[in-house]
């Protein structure tokens, strides 16, 4: 079990990244939330088994298909218990 915290920056905004982040870390039963920040990026943390997170990681680094992404940053956070994703 862990927990990432991950900024992606690009054009990430507009392009459903959020909701399409949503469904892929359900589909996976990964727990955590995503929300877009006022620079344009979209932060996203991600918790649950250890290769359904780095499956997910590896998801954020192309999004959904009309998001360009440019960067990815990740650091390991301490897990918290997340039951659910959210969208902020």
């Amino acid at each position: 079990m862990k927990r990432v915290h991950v900024e992606v920056s690009g054009s990430v905004q507009g392009v459903f990244f959020r909701d399409s982040c949503r469904s892929e870390a359900r589909s996976r039963g990964v727990a955590g939330w995503v929300r877009n920040t006022a620079e344009g990026a979209v932060e996203v943390e991600l918790e649950g088994d250890d290769d359904a997170v780095d499956a997910m990681v590896e998801w954020c680094r192309t999004g959904p298909p009309r998001a360009e992404v440019e960067a990815v940053r990740t650091r390991d956070v301490p897990p918290t218990g997340a039951d659910r994703f959210e969208v902020h």
